[in-house]
């Protein structure tokens, strides 16, 4: 029979509450996808709403991954003494009414303080969700564990997103907020029918958990999420420009291939995972090798829609990294658990502001739209350095380790 090991040892359940707990989590990892993608496509309803220009209106998307970079580490900490089940009602419970707050807010200033407020809780909950859910299950299907809660967020690309984005401009930006807060209530209530209650963790403190900052292994696997990933975010951010204007589609077929590279998401996580399971740092440095050599052919081929297509798929595929690097914190981060699997989406979402940047720095410098795979592969350049980096330092700590002889 499975077992729950969440903060003080394992809990008997069985394999059907194991599945019902990981759908829980996902439902969850659903909600906060939807939201933080769903806004892209209403900015200019936002903008006319608040009498602000489309530019300024992204102002909020930032003001949301700035609630992620921040909250992930603080709530980790803050929160490491807590019941894991308690900590995820809290964090889901806060994203819920930062998101339903956020369909009432008055002023253009409030909305921006209420996409913070509801950013905090996004790294801390996949940080514990993640935890909990690697913990249900063997070791060697820990990332499969992963995947499957992350799986929301991949399916949120598919389907939550563009679903939100149309009755959001069919009724009124406003609703897609509501329809995210609901979810996340949906979440808490799930989570506490279906996650047993467990015990405080004992012996973790904040100071235990601010150790993770001092294991460099930590720094490079955050390092590889914050670097390596920054291609795929400058495509997706710069995909409608993409696809009218360089590809000559019409606007309509923005959607299309937003719900391809989603369908690519989802493969990446699933078979992905699988694969990490077996080798997690081959997989990682695998990933990262395809992952460039497909940003060149972005760049060279966006011309051509069908090509474009299965670009977009396999940069999409590329989301494999996001659960594997998650276990790979969990493997270095020692006692310090709930702030390293936190921290890891901070580390996306700076990847995330600077794929943004450094595509806006292109398209200024006169390179076009076309070149964001050139951006995303040189990003990816770094990104291996720093696994490369990480691989030869876990070797040379290994090599450097007395081995005890068999008594």
């Amino acid at each position: 029979m499975p077992t729950v090991a969440l903060s003080s040892g394992p809990l008997p359940v069985s394999s059907l509450t194991v599945t019902l707990i990981i759908l829980a989590l996902a439902v969850g990892s659903f909600g906060i996808g939807t939201g933080e993608f769903a806004i892209m496509g209403l900015l200019p309803d936002v903008a006319s709403t608040f009498g602000v220009t489309n530019a300024q209106a992204g102002y909020v998307i930032s003001a949301y991954a700035f609630g992620v970079v921040v909250g992930a580490p603080i709530i980790a900490v803050m929160g490491a003494r807590f019941r894991r089940r308690d900590l995820l009602l809290v964090l889901m419970g806060v994203f819920a009414a930062g998101n339903l707050a956020s369909a009432v807010a008055p002023t253009f200033e409030s909305f921006m303080l209420l996409r913070f407020l509801s950013g905090l809780p996004h790294g801390a909950y996949f940080g514990v969700a993640a935890l909990v859910a690697a913990s249900m299950v063997p070791v060697n299907k820990r990332t499969q564990a992963v995947g499957k809660v992350m799986l929301g967020l991949t399916l949120a690309t598919l389907i939550g997103t563009p679903l939100a984005a149309f009755f959001g401009q069919l009724l009124d930006w406003q609703y897609m907020f509501v329809a995210v807060g609901i979810t996340g209530l949906l979440t808490v209530a799930l989570i506490a029918i279906f996650l047993p209650r467990d015990k405080a963790p004992k012996g973790i403190n904040a100071l235990t958990e601010l150790g993770a900052l001092k294991r460099k292994q930590v720094w490079l696997t955050l390092g590889v999420a914050a670097t390596g990933f920054c291609g795929m975010f400058a495509v997706f951010t710069y995909i409608s420009p993409i696809v009218t204007e360089v590809a000559g589609l019409n606007v309509s077929m923005v959607p299309v291939i937003m719900a391809i590279f989603g369908c690519g998401m989802i493969v990446g996580n699933i078979f992905g995972a699988k694969l990490a399971d077996l080798s997690l740092m081959r997989t990682i440095g695998w990933s990262l090798v395809l992952y460039f050599f497909v940003l060149i052919a972005l760049s060279l081929t966006a011309h051509n829609p069908i090509l474009l297509g299965v670009c977009c798929f396999l940069i999409g595929c590329s989301f494999v990294v996001g659960p594997a690097l998650q276990t790979r914190l969990m493997d270095v981060a020692g006692d310090a658990q709930t702030l390293a699997a936190a921290l890891n989406h901070s580390a996306f979402n700076v990847a995330n502001a600077l794929g943004a940047l450094f595509g806006g720095l292109a398209i200024s410098g006169g390179y076009g739209y076309e070149s964001m795979g050139f951006v995303g592969a040189a990003t990816a350049v770094v990104g291996f350095g720093v696994f490369l980096v990480s691989l030869t330092l876990e070797k040379i700590d290994r090599a450097a380790t007395p081995v005890c002889p068999a008594e």
